[in-house]
């Protein structure tokens, strides 16, 4: 055990990860962190399209770079990716701004569908980490009240979910301190002080989604246990959702998203059959 700790990717090697140009950079609103790197496949359209979230526990100091070679590696596979950017902890992020980014960046899919042959019908969200938290709340953020403050008539639907090392509940993680305290940051406060925020934003509160999710962890994710993912998946299914959980040996929290590992190739294969 201890050597295939050893052998884990680091967030150091995270962030050295290949840095790959898109196709296009595209703004979605007046904040410098609100915009998207869109990467075509040199095929012609129209493109199925992956809506691809970096994580990086909503902080600033993590941005959308490293994703950049995974989505090429989906472009190679025919798919359309739409890698969002969006304020975080420490750049004008937290609640309810975070949310209305993310939920703003998917939503430009119709604006940029104009131009670059994208197929709305067939439309998966995929995040990592935290990420995975905002790539599940996406597809259920229809079932928000007109009154809540990250409501949006008419969101773009999603046919299903991919959910890398994701968070898919924030209550939970807030009292084991996955990513120490960034989820009370985010939220602005424990789930005991804003119940109500959380109810809006964590993926437990409100499943089922009603959509296809599939989970795909390290056995060895010493980020965000799989425990938290396992109790998840296992209510997700009981609500009546089609929910799969692939809990990967020897796989810790980066190697899912480096696309030169056989577990980044398995992410990418599972965005692939999703967004068929």
């Amino acid at each position: 055990m201890s050597e295939t700790k050893r052998s884990l990717l680091t967030v150091e090697d995270y962030r050295r990860l290949p840095v790959v140009s898109a196709s296009r950079r595209c703004i979605y609103g007046a904040h410098p962190s609100q915009f998207g790197d869109l990467f075509l496949p040199t095929t012609p359209g129209p493109h199925r399209v992956v809506a691809l979230i970096h994580g990086g526990c909503w902080r600033a100091e993590y941005g959308l770079e490293p994703l950049g070679q995974l989505a090429l590696t989906l472009t190679k596979r025919g798919l359309a990716v739409w890698s969002i950017e969006y304020r975080r902890l420490g750049d004008g992020g937290g609640w309810p701004e975070t949310f209305r980014d993310v939920g703003a960046a998917l939503d430009h899919l119709r604006t940029l569908a104009r131009d670059h042959a994208l197929d709305l019908h067939h439309v998966v969200t995929a995040g990592h980490s935290a990420g995975g938290h905002l790539a599940l709340w996406l597809a259920v953020r229809m079932k928000l009240s007109p009154q809540s403050p990250l409501y949006t008539p008419n969101p773009l639907p999603v046919q299903g979910v991919v959910s890398i090392a994701g968070i898919p509940d924030l209550a939970t993680a807030a009292v084991q301190e996955v990513c120490g305290a960034a989820v009370r940051e985010l939220i602005g406060g424990s789930p005991a002080d804003v119940s109500a925020r959380y109810a809006e934003v964590s993926p437990a509160a409100l499943t089922p989604l009603g959509v296809p999710h599939v989970h795909i962890h390290g056995h060895e994710d010493a980020i965000v246990p799989l425990w938290m993912v396992q109790e998840y998946a296992a209510r997700a299914v009981q609500a009546g959702d089609r929910t799969t959980l692939e809990a990967l040996p020897g796989v810790g929290h980066f190697e899912l998203v480096d696309a030169r590992t056989a577990a980044g190739q398995r992410v990418v294969d599972v965005c692939v059959q999703l967004a068929a």
